[in-house]
């Protein structure tokens, strides 16, 4: 029995979980304003009204229009409907009660914009390739709700894609966010010329001060080190097209912040979130030195001085 499933977002990403969907033998229908092209496999709108008499929708957008979209999506759903998103960012920032004190998630603005409960996050290494392509990967989907696990385990899985969960949902969001804050330092320090020895430790010391901040936001800090985290990190290792590779990897070579973002393409969440990471463990009164050091990166400063700031504490 096939499954419809509605995906917003016709980007890279949301065209790829399309496409993955589609091919695990299930109904899509793919919400996006660029121009598309019907398919056998893809059913493309532009009406949130068409996606939502799909059971399971996916969000694939980015994380500055999240509250716009969710607002949208909310006029056409109800309590009966199960949402996912696969956005790797986190709410955008002013929408924060305590801003720097609070770190609040994709997930946080659907409960409040929309009448969904049922909801989930996915991430995990994973990558747009991969389910472009149909080759041989792994996703996770972190959810308290088995409706949701069950649904997208139906939605993606196939010899080709292996898909996981976990219960701690805000735990997935934070790991996601937080990864691709970590992948522009790989790129960095990959172009800089570190070894295997010093990438394994910049990559060891970001994700110990992950974990830290993932607690201190409400999420497991085991989940950092699953999939979700260090899975995902460890893609980003062998990735040279992943855009934050790319744009640490510019950095490293002297471009300016603003040479290296057009470089990387597409929108790197990043740019936004290595400041507020490092804002909230300050209003916290913790340490979160990777991250500072990363901060450090998007301000133009060296090299010696990076890593000075990624071993302390």
């Amino acid at each position: 029995m096939t499954l419809a499933v509605g995906i917003v977002g016709g980007g890279p990403w949301g065209l790829a979980l399309a496409r993955a969907v589609a091919r695990a033998g299930n109904e899509v229908t793919l919400l996006t304003r660029r121009e598309a092209k019907d398919s056998r496999l893809i059913r493309v709108t532009d009406q949130y009204a068409e996606v939502a008499k799909a059971k399971l929708i996916v969000l694939a957008v980015p994380s500055n229009v999240i509250r716009e979209v969710a607002r949208s999506l909310g006029d056409h759903v109800d309590g009966g409907h199960l949402v996912v998103h696969g956005i790797r960012g986190l709410a955008p920032e002013g929408t924060e009660e305590g801003s720097a004190g609070t770190l609040h998630t994709v997930g946080d603005i659907l409960r409040e914009e929309t009448p969904i409960r049922r909801m989930g996050a996915l991430g995990g290494p994973v990558q747009v390739d991969e389910l472009h392509h149909g080759t041989a990967s792994a996703i996770v989907v972190g959810s308290a709700y088995q409706e949701v696990v069950s649904a997208v385990t139906k939605a993606f899985s196939g010899p080709w894609l292996r898909v996981y969960s976990t219960p701690d949902m805000r735990g997935l969001e934070l790991a996601s966010a937080m990864v691709g804050c970590v992948s522009v330092g790989v790129g960095f320090a990959k172009a800089g010329g570190a070894g295997p020895g010093l990438l394994a430790a910049l990559i060891s010391r970001a994700v110990h001060d992950a974990g830290r901040l993932a607690a201190l936001a409400g999420a497991e800090e085991t989940t950092i080190y699953g999939l979700g985290g260090y899975g995902d990190l460890l893609a980003s290792i062998a990735l040279e097209r992943r855009p934050e590779v790319v744009l640490g990897r510019a950095l490293a070579t002297g471009a300016t912040l603003e040479a290296a973002t057009k470089e990387a393409f597409l929108r790197v969440e990043a740019l936004e979130l290595i400041p507020r990471l490092c804002a909230f463990a300050k209003a916290r009164g913790v340490q979160a030195p990777a991250f500072d050091g990363l901060a450090r990166m998007l301000e133009g400063r060296r090299g010696e001085e990076i890593l000075g700031k990624f071993f302390q504490g």
